[in-house]
């Protein structure tokens, strides 16, 4: 049994890290219209980080990905933010700081991408989450930032980098 590990992602990696995605979303029984669940992105997770100033992750066990999250651009925002996207994990990476590893090579990959700030969105029943984004120092703010699409997630946090 290896220990997890987070890594950058690589192509091979696309299929399992959309079915985790997928997975987790529907344990929670989010919205499958407004939320990453409907992103076109999940298929192909690879090439989307493929830009400047993005990054996506993801932690491995035993060959397996069973969790991952990235940071991009925040759509249709002026300014220098980035967001925090499709941080999710599978139940035997819960409660295993797992999450707060992530949370840190996200978080200093947005600083070397000199970032000033970094913005997410969730669901309000995802209390476990957002006691991490706390912990990381989030703060909640009265409505989104930018345009990215997920109307259903009613939750919105930003940090200052």
């Amino acid at each position: 049994m290896s220990a997890p590990f987070i890594r950058l992602i690589e192509k091979k990696d696309n299929p399992q890290i959309a079915k985790v995605i997928r997975s987790v979303l529907i344990d929670f029984n989010v919205p499958k219209v407004g939320t990453a669940y409907a992103d076109a992105a999940l298929d192909c997770m690879f090439e989307t980080y493929q830009k400047p100033k993005a990054a996506y992750f993801v932690v491995e066990a035993n060959n397996k990905i069973i969790g991952g999250a990235g940071i991009a651009q925040l759509d249709n925002y002026e300014g220098n933010v980035c967001e925090l996207q499709k941080m999710y994990f599978l139940t035997e990476a819960r409660g295993t700081g797992l999450g707060a590893q992530m949370m840190e090579f996200c978080l200093a990959k947005a600083r070397e991408f000199e970032y000033e700030k970094i913005y997410l969105e969730t669901m309000e029943y995802m209390t476990h989450a957002q006691k991490l984004y706390k912990q990381s120092g989030f703060e909640y703010i009265a409505g989104a930032l930018g345009d990215t699409g997920h109307y259903s997630c009613p939750v919105h946090m930003v940090k200052h980098l």
